[in-house]
């Protein structure tokens, strides 16, 4: 569910009353309960029995069956895979129509800006002996812990938590974010910043929201000048211990696991997932919605864009195994020198 500590909600709604509301009466014969109270909206597999989730592709079947959603937007060929219980909203774009329920529910007047107003998240709240640089701007219902420095110029959106120990360097900007104890960000890191997710690529480019929020865990550390996307409707979350370098770019719905290393230049595509101890190299690159297992070494301008398993080592453009990676280099050498004449 969107947390409404960063993005305010205009529910609870009548379903039927919803649709009326972005331009879709017609849809409202079809539904079996229009009256159903709608008090949020959460990704497909977490969605509750008052929440709306998405299924726009075949992508989405196994996690349509097994939704608890109360309602769920379809294409017309998932409808017949919606559970009994789940209220089916059947659109031709439903992904767009997705998108115009959540610009409803989640007016972008009432998004969080960085350092916005947000009377109703009540006072700060930092603990004993946290040092605050010069010029720094705390949103309302922030909580800082104890003994957590944090430079000038930094600037903390409202409601965003930090814990015991950090060590928050100048000019940072950290929105709809949470933060373990111990982590570390060095000048110029963006966390919480809006995810790049948009429908009609290429025609109209209509912006996705991003409701989603960044889950910092503990003894993270994030190189200068990074940025950290906050998810479209879930997290995104770097697991304990991982080390970030600088100009590493994460994109939104990145799951990154425990004491993964990436190296500066990199850059990790939405809904990317690492297992535990990645070691990513220099300017690697993936194409998001695909998976590293744990333990796997991905080598220096790699370009990852599909899943490999745990204790995979990965080299190339597109990535492979680095042994056949080796093997294709060795052929085209020796085909590039030809035969050697007597």
């Amino acid at each position: 569910m969107v947390d409404t500590r960063f993005h305010r909600f205009a529910g609870p709604i009548a379903l039927g009353n919803l649709l009326a509301q972005v331009g879709q009466p017609d849809l409202v014969s079809q539904l079996a309960n229009p009256d159903l109270v709608i008090k949020g909206v959460a990704e497909l597999d977490l969605a509750g029995p008052n929440e709306i989730g998405l299924a726009a592709q075949p992508s989405y079947i196994e996690e349509l069956r097994r939704s608890t959603a109360g309602v769920v937007v379809v294409s017309a060929a998932l409808r017949e895979a919606v559970p009994e219980a789940s209220v089916a909203v059947v659109a031709d774009k439903p992904h767009n129509l997705f998108a115009d329920l959540l610009d409803f529910l989640y007016p972008d007047s009432t998004r969080n800006i960085i350092a916005g107003t947000r009377e109703d998240l009540g006072e700060k709240l930092i603990e004993r002996d946290v040092t605050i640089g010069a010029n720094v701007v705390i949103g309302a219902g922030v909580e800082i812990g104890r003994g957590t420095v944090i430079g000038a110029n930094t600037v903390i959106g409202p409601g965003v938590t930090i814990g015991r120990n950090c060590t928050i360097a100048a000019n940072c900007s950290i929105d709809c974010a949470h933060l373990g104890n111990e982590v570390v960000l060095h000048s110029g890191v963006r966390i919480g910043t809006e995810g790049f997710g948009w429908l009609d690529l290429g025609r109209g480019n209509r912006k996705i929201p991003q409701l989603g929020r960044v889950i910092v865990q503990d003894r993270v550390e994030i190189g200068a000048n990074s940025t950290v996307d906050r998810g479209a409707l879930g997290d995104t979350v770097i697991g304990d211990g991982t080390k970030i370098d600088n100009l590493v770019q994460i994109g939104h719905n990145c799951r990154i696991g425990r004491n993964c290393l990436i190296a500066a230049m990199s850059g990790l595509s939405g809904s990317t997932v690492l297992g535990d101890g990645v070691l990513v190299g220099g300017g690697v690159g993936t194409s998001g919605h695909m998976s590293i297992g744990s333990g796997s070494v991905v080598h220096g301008r790699a370009a990852v864009t599909k899943d490999w398993p745990a204790g995979s080592k990965l080299a190339g453009a597109p990535a492979q195994d680095i042994r056949d990676f080796w093997r294709e280099i060795a052929v085209m050498r020796k085909l590039s020198k030809g035969e050697k004449r007597g």
